[in-house]
């Protein structure tokens, strides 16, 4: 039977999701063996709540983390949905065999000793890594999970819930961990909610360009036209004239700015432009498909 081509497409966009959720946990378990264990860091996340479990209440702590990596993953898959539940069950077995083989690989190899060289390289790789698994859909599973959920419910960004979570499981270890360890601990965790916010938005940052002038029809036709973009027509009045007009909005990538301004500026050399960055766009050329390519 033969393949659609919407269906080719949508094994393509499967096939880079799971490709990129698998690098991201190959990047994230290679940072774990190469600076997180050497130095015997202080954890958080899963592993934080594991160990004060077994410290307080005497549970042990794989069984700890595998109950708890169940009643995330269950809260995931009902508020989140199956897609999400299926890519992070990946994401569950494969980090552990990555994590195996990494510390295989770099055996007694130790790129240095130095605790805080080792706390800021673990975060640059573990933010890194969090940042395109969760970017791509999924997560690592444990306490990835309820941030993803906060966010979708209140709109709390991941970032900062989750150095939250991590911030509070590291200060509750203070009772009975070595007190320098705990804040490179949280030099760590404050460096990869850093990274972990930056690639989670990039390429989602555009610009936003609110256009005045008198051809407002003509730079609104040109920009349909040329960039294939959306223009949306704001009534105002000149605060000197008193006259009324129409200025154009729009927004466009960071790489088609230069030649919206060469488009304006061939209509009209005194066009007065205001462009300010903003943080997401969803709609049709940004999270949708363009219309015309």
């Amino acid at each position: 039977m033969a393949v659609s081509l919407d269906q080719k497409q949508n094994y393509r966009k499967l096939a880079v999701k799971i490709f990129t959720i698998l690098v991201g946990l190959t990047c994230y378990a290679i940072g774990t063996a190469l600076f997180v264990l050497p130095t015997d860091m202080i954890a958080a996340g899963t592993t934080g709540l594991a160990l004060l479990a077994e410290h307080y209440w005497g549970i042990s702590l794989s069984g700890f983390v595998a109950v708890f990596n169940v009643l995330m993953f269950l809260l995931g898959l009902i508020e989140l949905g199956k897609e999400f539940a299926l890519s992070t069950l990946i994401a569950t077995f494969y980090y552990p065999f990555a994590l195996d083989q990494a510390i295989r690989v770099v055996g007694d190899h130790v790129f240095t000793e130095d605790p805080m060289l080792c706390a800021v390289f673990a975060g640059l790789m573990i933010g890194f890594s969090l940042g395109i698994v969760i970017k791509a859909g999924a997560s690592t599973g444990g306490m990835d999970i309820p941030p993803l959920v906060l966010k979708k419910r209140v709109g709390i960004p991941v970032s900062v819930s989750m150095y939250a979570f991590d911030f509070v499981i590291l200060l509750t270890q203070l009772t009975f961990r070595d007190k320098e360890k705990i804040l490179y601990g949280l030099i760590m965790v404050m460096i990869y909610t850093v990274v972990l916010d930056k690639v989670l938005m990039m390429g989602a940052r555009q610009m936003q360009v609110k256009i005045v002038s008198g051809q407002y029809e003509r730079i609104s036709a040109l920009i349909q036209e040329k960039l294939d973009r959306g223009v949306t027509l704001l009534y105002i009045e000149g605060g000197h004239s008193g006259q009324p007009s129409k200025a154009v909005l729009t927004v466009v990538s960071p790489r088609e700015l230069a030649r919206l301004n060469s488009l304006v500026t061939e209509v009209d050399e005194n066009a007065f432009m205001i462009i300010s960055q903003v943080g997401e766009v969803h709609g049709r050329g940004f999270t949708l498909m363009k219309k015309y390519t």
